[in-house]
């Protein structure tokens, strides 16, 4: 096994989980098979107790690992599935070992961070390096390895004595270590400066770790002066200086690893370039065709974007790539307004009308609406608000999770005159509780006590429109993260009036996808299509909703099958090859891709 260690300095959020990312598909393309271990230096077991606001989206996996959101990343680039151990955690890694001295398994001997909290560390590494990822059953060639948090934060010493000493436990030619780090430019000088870079070398060769490879991140190409100068100072070889400057689309960086040879620079250190090992060039034509692609859109959807973590876009990190795949896949920009649910609620009318104003025009404005899941009572009004316009102004709407939860209620309230509904979430008290705490749920536990992880919803009307965008499967396997349900008591009072349940669970208790047979699109799932969704292959849900959005609806929906596929194939659901009895029109092209900042409205990347 090859170990390719990737760690950041100067600041935070430089963009490590991309630069991880980008390597991995660019040793991928070099024949390669990759896995990927996140490390969080933070003292919590897992990311699913965290505020969205404190450290971005919780990303769900299949196994419902509750992790850090640079997980999506690994798998939407790689096209890998991980498992919760692929995020170590300082939380993690000191329950396992104080567990262990509560059996005993020290033989009375003093735990201390070095040994046993390193050795726990390396052992941890090693072992869930060796899990496959890609659907085979051989492990993979190349582990990437991301240390989060910044060279020199206290909380992440332990790793870092931990991966010094693992560099070598597994020898020369096994361990590559790449630093990202800033090149700034001071506009008092207006020149590209190397002292921070400097420091931060020094200051990781100083805890027993030597780069490899620099990853310097800057606005513009580096000028060549500036790589010898940082060459010199941090005894870094010139063509180990790798360029990750600002592009256009995200689709651009493992081109920019390429055309530098980062591969090569990482294979020579890996002793990958000898006879009989895997030494080829990277192909990458896909994606050349998507980053070059991406620039050229120009025809706009807009989605209004419903939540209460607006604020953060990271807090719908996953939501927000599903959008991208989908509407780059139907040839269209991306523009996402973003609306706070609260400020669609009369009590901002009085209070601050600018903001609800601008809230009003947004949703008015938007060629398609979403709610994205969520938790608490605040701003509420404002999704159930947006879910009635939506519904009445037949604008395509998509609810996931509480974005479900959200369209029963107006639904139960508007159409069913029920005028008490309401979640048991919101009013432990209602007298019609339309979504109810579910009863295997904990209410004074909350890490990883909800329904978490993979689980099959069979569809219970063929010819819905979840199910052609599904490919007519009879059924699909999602990922859940919820603790509240519709109420099964009240499914057929909501069926009699017109609301179907076109997906359920193998109970046909528990309600997993809702459609208004009569509206344009309006959808809700109780799981989260995002999770899933991969550059290649976008989320069926989402598809159904940018293709609602611009117009393409019906033509998406009288395909035989529901996903966008490669020029001459076409795949379902379930993975199954449509062999050349399916004429493929210029709408199922593959092609997808992120966009920057821009005065358009664009996502940042």
């Amino acid at each position: 096994m090859k170990y390719v260690l990737v760690t950041g300095g100067v600041v935070s959020g430089l963009g490590k989980g991309v630069t991880a990312s980008s390597i991995g598909v660019v040793l991928k393309a070099c024949g390669l098979r990759i896995t990927s271990i996140k490390i969080d230096p933070y003292l919590n077991t897992d990311a699913g107790t965290m505020s969205p606001f404190e450290h971005g989206e919780v990303f769900v996996l299949d196994d419902g690992g509750e992790v850090d959101l640079d997980l999506g990343n690994y798998e939407r680039f790689l096209d890998i599935k991980l498992t919760r151990d692929n995020n170590i955690t300082t939380g993690k890694i000191y329950q396992s070992v104080i567990d262990k001295e509560r059996r005993g398994d020290y033989l009375g001997k003093t735990v201390q961070v070095v040994p046993h909290i390193t050795d726990e560390i390396q052992e941890w590494i090693e072992r869930v390096a060796m899990n496959p990822v890609d659907g085979s059953e051989e492990p993979a060639d190349v582990c990437v390895i991301e240390l989060g948090g910044t060279i020199g934060d206290i909380e992440s010493m332990p790793f870092i004595e931990a991966l010094g000493q693992f560099s070598y436990r597994v020898g020369p030619g096994n361990f590559c270590l790449v630093h990202v780090s800033l090149v700034p430019v001071l506009n008092v000088v207006g020149e590209q400066k190397t002292k921070p870079t400097q420091h931060s070398v020094r200051g990781l060769r100083g805890l027993g770790l030597i780069p490899d490879v620099l990853a310097c991140r800057s606005t513009q190409p580096l000028e060549e002066h500036v790589k010898m100068k940082l060459a010199q100072f941090c005894h870094v070889p010139i063509p180990n200086i790798i360029n990750l400057h600002d592009v256009t689309n995200i689709w651009h960086i493992p081109l920019l690893l390429r055309d530098q040879k980062a591969h090569e620079a990482i294979l020579k250190v890996l002793n990958l370039q000898c006879a009989g090992q895997v030494a080829r060039e990277p192909k990458l034509a896909e994606w050349t065709e998507r980053a070059s692609r991406c620039d050229r859109l120009k025809t706009v959807v807009r989605i209004a974007m419903v939540g209460k973590y607006t604020g953060l876009s990271d807090s719908y990190l996953s939501v927000l790539k599903a959008l991208l795949h989908a509407s780059v896949a139907l040839d269209r920009k991306l523009v996402v307004d973003w609306v706070p649910s609260c400020d669609l609620e009369d009590s901002t009318a009085e209070e601050t009308p600018e903001a609800y104003e601008k809230a009003w025009e947004s949703l008015r404005g938007a060629d398609g609406v979403l709610v994205p899941g969520g938790f608490g009572d605040r701003g509420v009004k404002g999704k159930i608000l947006a879910a009635k316009y939506a519904r009445e102004n037949n604008i395509p709407y998509l609810g996931i999770c509480l974005g479900m939860q959200i369209a029963v209620i107006e639904f139960a309230r508007s159409i069913m005159k029920l005028q008490g509904a309401n979640s048991t979430e919101f009013d432990p008290t209602t007298k019609t509780p339309c979504v109810i705490f579910m009863p295997e749920g904990s209410k004074t536990h909350m890490g990883a006590t909800m329904r978490l992880g993979s689980r099959r919803t069979f569809f219970q009307v063929n010819n819905c429109k979840s199910a052609k965008l599904y490919g007519n499967a009879g059924s699909v396997d999602e990922r859940h993260r919820h603790r509240y349900e519709v109420n099964p008591d009240m499914v057929p009072e909501f069926e009699k009036a017109g609301l179907s349940f076109v997906g359920r669970d193998e109970s046909g208790q528990r309600m997993e996808i809702i459609e208004l047979p009569t509206h344009k699109f309006f959808i809700g799932a109780q799981f989260h299509p995002e999770f899933k969704s991969r550059p290649g292959k976008p989320s069926p849900l989402f598809l159904g909703l940018i293709a609602a959005a611009s117009g393409q609806l019906d033509q998406l929906l009288q395909r035989p099958c529901g996903a966008v596929s490669p020029p001459g194939r076409c795949h379902c659901s379930n993975g199954a090859l449509y062999p050349n009895g399916h004429v493929v029109k210029p709408l199922e092209r593959l092609v997808n891709g992120h966009y920057s900042a821009s005065a358009t409205g664009a996502i940042p990347i």
